[in-house]
């Protein structure tokens, strides 16, 4: 393992791109990698948090986990991305922190990053292929390499079969439709296998 870094960098409201999160961090640690997973600053007025109580409970349970900078960009051989879909794009907090990166673009720190996104919806029509096609669509801005999933192992089929990245159903009560937790730490292994690749070839 050539000491591979990853930032797993997430947006939830309902708690559910936080669990992505997690098990990304955890496949990425099997496979030797260094990890720091990092919430995006949150945009939506505090008013309307406390007035859901599932959304003021997820604000919660993320007080501890630092968030996202520009730094932790440039540390990162490797991003995972989480995001749930808004209308068949990432949300508008992971929006504007992507927006925020004009000077790492600019100097070209961004260039052959190692990504991949995964992304979460009440249905499995609702966004989740556009949602990552959406985040993707800005990394190919950025020079990155992007790593899909695609069919590299079964265990992404019981998981919805997304060649995308994992993407995961959540139900009226919030709880998530498809058993995607394998696929993600396969995600997120393969994530850190081509980083460590891109990274022997650089050094």
């Amino acid at each position: 393992m050539a000491n591979v870094k990853l930032a797993v960098v997430f947006y939830s409201m309902g708690g559910t791109n936080l669990q992505l999160a997690k098990w990304a961090e955890e496949g990425a640690k099997e496979a030797g990698a260094e990890v720091k997973v990092l919430k995006v600053q949150e945009l939506a007025p505090e008013s309307v948090i406390q007035g859901n109580e599932v959304w003021k409970s997820t604000v919660e349970k993320m007080k501890d986990i630092p968030v996202a900078t520009s730094d932790d960009l440039e540390w990162a051989d490797a991003i995972i991305f989480s995001t749930p879909t808004r209308f068949g794009n990432m949300a508008s907090q992971m929006k504007q922190f992507l927006d925020l990166q004009g000077g790492l673009w600019a100097s070209g720190k961004t260039v052959n990053k190692v990504v991949s996104a995964m992304t979460s919806a009440q249905n499995p029509h609702g966004g989740q292929e556009a949602t990552i096609l959406s985040l993707y669509t800005s990394m190919m801005h950025w020079g990155a390499i992007i790593v899909p999933p695609g069919y590299t192992d079964p265990v992404l089929f019981g998981a919805g079969g997304n060649p995308y990245g994992t993407s995961v159903s959540v139900d009226q009560d919030g709880n998530m439709v498809e058993d995607v937790q394998g696929a993600v730490k396969h995600q997120a292994k393969r994530t850190v296998t081509v980083a460590e690749w891109v990274k022997k070839a650089n050094q």
